[in-house]
């Protein structure tokens, strides 16, 4: 397919003229970067074959991040997770004014509850704490810190990616960089979804509150420095990778089964079962929609600028951890009320 004509110049204001995106600089000096197709591409930047135009390739620093503002197959993809990151930052800044103490933990569950049974039950034993329980949280709060560190995962891991959308075009040393660094914003975001899980379900039981902390750290530092070392690209290290993200994912499985076994009869244990439940549905379908490169590859050509697998899988991605947020809360206020 032939090269596109797409053209950008330096510019603060955006005009459309036949196939030529055109920017003009202050100074009115000009400076060419072409939108090309797939075929033009260098290795490092062939990822999809199916999204066939708009990609910047090789572009200077500058307009590489200039190139935010601009139309182009990364535009959304970019987008898609700097707008989280900004909504997770407004989480954040939400839960750290209403959670300061114990005693007005609750209109924080109320606003993010929705009328299901289990959710009015999870909020009656949030709400309505018995007096033994009440007394146990005399000067005492619970630690938030496996709040805030996932609160923390989830806009590394969404800053990391839109960065790396933004700036992996600039060179192959960049490109290398930067997705390094959003394997380990993957991987930060994996484990650190855990630590509300794991820290306040067996906050009462020490030892296998620091197992299973321990064992998901673990993994998740391994993966990360699999996923930052060279010699781990090659081909014979890859069932490494794999075992590592399995394993991974193993450590957070095994003590959401051990809460069931051993609260199955709380609403709060079923409630953040669910959550956990739905979060692992929207990153398997997004890691389904990203594996298959569904829908570009029934059409391709016509989801190049949106709609395309990858956008799909950002918003997924999204979606999963605003959910295990919601169940967060629900454990914090869990053990905000009851203690041990």
């Amino acid at each position: 397919m032939a090269a596109s004509s797409m053209k950008m110049k330096k510019s603060s204001s955006f005009t459309k003229s036949s196939t030529q995106f055109l920017l003009s600089a202050p100074n009115n000096k000009t400076a060419k970067f072409e939108l090309v197709d797939y075929d033009s591409l260098p290795e490092f930047l062939k990822h999809n074959e199916f999204i066939v135009s708009y990609y910047r390739s090789e572009w200077p620093l500058k307009q590489t991040i200039l190139s935010i503002f601009s139309v182009h197959n990364e535009t959304l993809n970019i987008w898609t997770h700097l707008i989280g990151f900004f909504i997770f930052l407004m989480l954040t800044g939400f839960a750290s004014s209403v959670f300061p103490t114990a005693s007005n933990a609750y209109p924080l569950l109320q606003l993010n509850s929705t009328n299901t049974f289990y959710i009015d039950r999870a909020q009656r034993a949030l709400i309505e704490p018995s007096a033994s329980s009440s007394s146990q949280l005399v000067g005492s709060v619970i630690p938030r810190w496996p709040f805030y560190l996932y609160l923390a995962g989830a806009m590394f891991c969404l800053l990391m990616s839109s960065a790396c959308h933004l700036l992996s075009c600039h060179c192959h040393r960049t490109s290398y960089i930067m997705l390094r660094l959003d394997f380990a914003g993957i991987s930060g975001l994996i484990v650190s979804s855990f630590y509300p899980l794991v820290y306040y379900t067996f906050t009462c039981n020490p030892f296998f509150r620091d197992l299973y902390l321990a064992s998901i750290t673990f993994f998740g530092l391994a993966t990360v420095i699999v996923s930052l070392t060279p010699v781990f690209d090659s081909p014979q290290f890859r069932p490494v990778r794999a075992v590592l993200f399995a394993c991974m994912a193993a450590s957070g499985v095994v003590p959401i089964a051990h809460k069931m076994m051993a609260f199955g009869h709380r609403p709060e244990a079923v409630l953040t079962t669910g959550y956990e439940a739905v979060m692992g549905m929207f990153y398997v379908v997004g890691v389904v929609v990203y594996v298959a490169r569904v829908p570009e590859r029934w059409l391709p050509g016509k989801f190049d600028l949106a709609g395309h697998s990858h956008q799909l899988f950002h918003v997924l991605v999204v979606a999963g951890a605003y959910t295990q947020y919601l169940g967060s809360l629900v454990y914090l206020g869990w053990r905000e009320v009851e203690g041990c």
